[in-house]
């Protein structure tokens, strides 16, 4: 009888070039993925067409299912499928990870954790923060700034956070960051310690605020910042204004449409990319071969007798030698026709 299994896949922080290579092969293989809100929605198109792609986002106040739901929908599908669970970042860093493998234990279902780059690192290195310096900081630490709602107490101990470590790292704490800000103060953090707010870090649409834990908040509401966001407390964040490298690419926060057909978009979109734009294919054109080969056939039978080939585009130049080839005709190129063109996409 068949078997299903499940694996926790951490899909990285949004930049699609940093989701693992382990990670994508098990997408490729995958039946089921059952995906996040923070997972990059690109990273679908890896696996086969015919697998389930099934959303489960959740955001504040916006839950397309419960984790109850989430959790018993992976033991239905586990059972018999090969399932990719796509989560933002690191599936057990703040993502409820370990929660989910625990009902599938209980299950009797096997699983695997393909951990991700969690958001807590790449986010600020991204915008120019590094956690640890050995002129700043020497530990660091990773807290949720949003606890359960069902507990009473909290588990944060801000009195040992507070002055007890280099760098703190806050998880979904955009609602709560006046709270945050003034729980460190009151236990011993100076109020001008740095503080960077993060928004949509790693992405095109990354966003940084800089202030301090007496102005952070205010500062964050007049930029309308808003979640998801990562948080950064720390002597470390001085540096951004030395080491914002994201950020200060020519064509960070430029939106491209690419036109080109698909098969061409793909190393244009690459190289905007690189330069910081966000890109999206929208082809307007798609390059087919011609209804007939005849009129192309007829000038290559009389090749000898030209002077010079002209080529007005690539397309034109792949589609004239692929031509040649299939015709077994490639060796009738006369070496003393000149070109005119795209003479190297063929050549």
């Amino acid at each position: 009888m068949k078997k299903g299994k499940v694996y926790l896949v951490g899909a990285g922080p949004g930049d699609p070039g940093l989701l693992t290579l382990k990670g994508k092969e098990l997408l490729e293989q995958a039946e089921v993925v059952i995906y996040d809100y923070l997972a990059n929605e690109e990273f679908l198109d890896f696996a086969p067409p015919e697998a389930e792609r099934i959303y489960v986002g959740k955001k504040g106040g916006d839950h397309t299912m419960s984790q109850e739901e989430i959790n018993a929908l992976l033991v239905e599908k586990g059972r018999d499928h090969f399932v990719v669970r796509l989560k933002g970042g690191d599936p057990f860093v703040f993502g409820r990870g370990g929660e989910e493998a625990q009902v599938l234990v209980a299950a009797g279902i096997p699983f695997q954790v393909v951990p991700g780059v969690t958001a807590a690192i790449a986010a600020p290195a991204y915008a120019g923060i590094p956690l640890s310096h050995r002129d700043y900081a020497a530990s660091m630490a990773f807290i949720t700034g949003h606890e359960r709602g069902d507990k009473a107490e909290s588990k944060i101990a801000w009195d040992k956070l507070a002055t007890g470590i280099g760098t703190l790292v806050f998880f979904m704490g955009v609602k709560n960051l006046p709270e945050i800000c003034k729980n460190l103060i009151a236990h011993g953090r100076s109020e001008e310690t740095p503080v960077a707010v993060i928004r949509w870090g790693t992405t095109p649409e990354q966003q940084t605020v800089i202030g301090t834990l007496r102005d952070i908040a205010e500062k964050v509401v007049q930029a309308n910042l808003k979640p998801p966001a990562i948080t950064v407390v720390g002597d470390v964040v001085r540096l951004r204004d030395e080491l914002n490298w994201f950020e200060g690419r020519p064509l960070f926060g430029r939106r491209i449409v690419v036109t080109r057909a698909r098969e061409q978009a793909s190393e244009f979109k690459t190289i905007l990319a690189e330069l910081g734009a966000h890109c999206i294919e929208f082809p307007t054109i798609a390059i087919e071969p011609p209804p007939s080969w005849e009129p192309l056939d007829t000038a290559v039978n009389h090749l000898p007798t030209y002077d010079w080939v002209i080529f007005t585009s690539v397309n034109g130049a792949n589609f004239f030698w692929q031509r040649l080839k299939e015709r077994g005709k490639g060796h009738i190129f006369p070496p003393s026709l000149k070109v005119c063109g795209e003479e190297r996409s063929w050549l």
